[in-house]
């Protein structure tokens, strides 16, 4: 009964949690709905995403969680948590179908907006030819060149501080890494180190109890013998209490008979 009340308990706040992140992706789209630029909306989707990703293996879980508490409940609990995990499957599948559309629609806006600004450079680029000698066509081409050249090397240099970032984070998280990895063996060392005085602290515990119950049978036997002595010193007539080794009878009282003759 402690394992069910326990997944229960799971169940219970792993509901929570997939609620909470359907409301944020249901306020997401209708946001979403109020962004015009194509990069902030190509962000939030993206955010979204991320959202139904944990969404979907928080609904794991709980599928998990009910497949474990099975038997533990009736038929009728049983089956509510699979309606339950039902209707949250679906709830995330039109979501998943609503983040395609709106990804869909983002792309077409891409491709309608690369193909006017492609179509109106061709149009200035026809009507500047025609107005144009075949020795401004080649210096103007030439010109082109060059700055198609030096948008390559821009682009090349990009690339490559890109990449040498991409070096230095990874060396970064390399030595993050061995670091937390020195922080885990000494955590090791110092979990072994506990144990261990705990361990000894046990024993000297032992051992100060064993200390004080040969202390207290000492002190009982002492008092003893004390109580002994006493009484054979007030009583030295009572043949009861044996004589104590070491420690002489009273001297007994001697009678002088006198010659009454």
């Amino acid at each position: 009964m402690d394992s069910v009340y326990g997944t229960d308990e799971e169940l219970a706040e792993i509901d929570g949690q997939i609620s909470d992140i359907f409301r944020a992706i249901s306020n997401g789209f209708q946001k979403l709905d109020k962004v015009k630029d194509a990069n902030r909306q190509s962000r939030q989707l993206e955010e979204l995403t991320g959202k139904m990703r944990e969404c979907k293996r928080l609904i794991k879980e709980y599928d998990r969680g009910v497949k474990e508490s099975e038997s533990g409940n009736d038929a009728d609990t049983n089956k509510m948590l699979n309606e339950k995990k039902q209707s949250m499957i679906k709830e995330l599948n039109s979501y998943v179908a609503l983040k395609k559309q709106y990804a869909t629609d983002l792309e077409n806006k891409r491709v309608d907006l690369f193909d006017m600004a492609a179509e109106g450079i061709g149009e200035d680029n026809g009507l500047l030819a025609s107005s144009m000698t075949n020795e401004q066509l080649l210096d103007h081409g030439n010109r082109m060149m060059d700055e198609t050249d030096q948008a390559i090397e821009r682009s090349k240099k990009t690339v490559q501080e890109t990449i040498n970032v991409g070096t230095e984070t990874a060396d970064a998280l390399k030595a993050q890494t061995e670091q937390m990895s020195r922080v885990v063996n000494e955590l090791d060392s110092i979990h072994f180190s506990i144990k261990k005085a705990s361990k000894l602290v046990k024993e000297i515990g032992r051992q100060v109890a064993t200390d004080r119950c040969i202390m207290a049978l000492l002190f009982l036997i002492v008092v003893g013998v004390i109580a002994i002595i006493i009484v054979k010193l007030v009583h030295p007539n009572n043949k009861d209490i044996a004589d104590i080794p070491g420690l002489a009878p009273p001297a007994q009282t001697r009678k002088l008979l006198w010659d009454t003759r």
